[in-house]
């Protein structure tokens, strides 16, 4: 399999994804890499959870991380909006530019295996942790690397839903920063590149340039809720085998190749 470029796009994002793509493909072409995009899209599930009814519910992990609580019915909503309406908008605004993309959610040749998790720890209303049902939302466990090769021989970007299944056919919420991180690592990609709306790791005012995974991991602790989270995932994604990892602004020009030549952006490394 050739080496990898994974980006994900949050939702703030999806507006200018093509830019974003077509950036990543002249960075790709020029070093013989593939590309997977991973997207984002939280909003707008928000935006039509409410319009059937269903009130979006968030929970604060002990650690601080951020993240949606799933139940059975927000799921639907979700796997609707994320690998339907969403990625579907994504490779048609792709395909328009004249890039050959497709998209994937994870139970597509299960292209991402996940365990569900049955029980996890928030803190509640009077800030102290407590043991809650887990919903429907998933840990990655495996990636199918191959599925990424053979659908990289017949496209130029391969757009992948952060949708994952479980053994039994369950389908499960992983969220995109986990989805990319996992991704990343399984295939040792050669980067990983994080956009979102903001300029990089951010501390006492100034944007934090490189960081070890050990220091990414700590800082994750001093960080506001999202950030850590993709503190957390870059780390990950690095000491699973990713060369190098860089939380990004994805507004401005060329996004992806200004983060990968060091211009922009928070870089983790191993």
């Amino acid at each position: 399999m050739r080496p990898l470029l994974v980006v994900k796009v949050g939702g703030s994002l999806l507006d200018r994804v093509e830019d974003v793509a077509l950036d990543a493909l002249r960075y790709a072409r020029s070093r013989g890499l593939g590309i997977v995009l991973v997207h984002g899209g939280g909003r707008l599930v928000d935006d039509y959870s409410r319009a059937m009814g269903i009130e979006p519910r968030y929970v604060v992990s002990p650690s601080g991380v951020r993240s949606r609580f799933t139940d059975a019915r927000s799921l639907e909503v979700y796997v609707m909006v994320m690998a339907g309406l969403v990625a579907k908008r994504v490779v048609g605004r792709l395909v328009a530019r004249g890039v050959r993309a497709v998209s994937v959610a994870g139970p597509d040749c299960q292209l991402l295996s996940a365990r569900r998790k049955e029980r996890i720890v928030v803190i509640n209303e009077r800030g102290r942790p407590q043991v809650v049902d887990g919903g429907y939302t998933g840990s990655i466990t495996s990636v199918n690397v191959e599925c990424l090769a053979t659908l990289l021989k017949a496209f130029d970007v391969v757009v992948v839903s952060p949708v994952a299944m479980a053994s039994d056919g369950t389908l499960l919420n992983v969220d995109g920063d986990q989805a990319a991180a996992a991704l990343a690592a399984a295939a040792r990609a050669e980067a990983l590149v994080m956009l979102t709306d903001v300029e990089g790791v951010i501390i006492d005012g100034r944007v934090v340039r490189e960081l070890r995974a050990s220091e990414a991991e700590k800082l994750a602790l001093r960080v506001g809720p999202g950030m850590n989270r993709k503190l957390l995932m870059a780390a990950r994604a690095v000491r699973g085998g990713a060369r190098l990892a860089v939380i990004a602004p994805g507004l401005g020009g060329e996004p992806v190749s200004s983060a990968l030549r060091g211009e922009r952006g928070t870089r983790v490394l191993p």
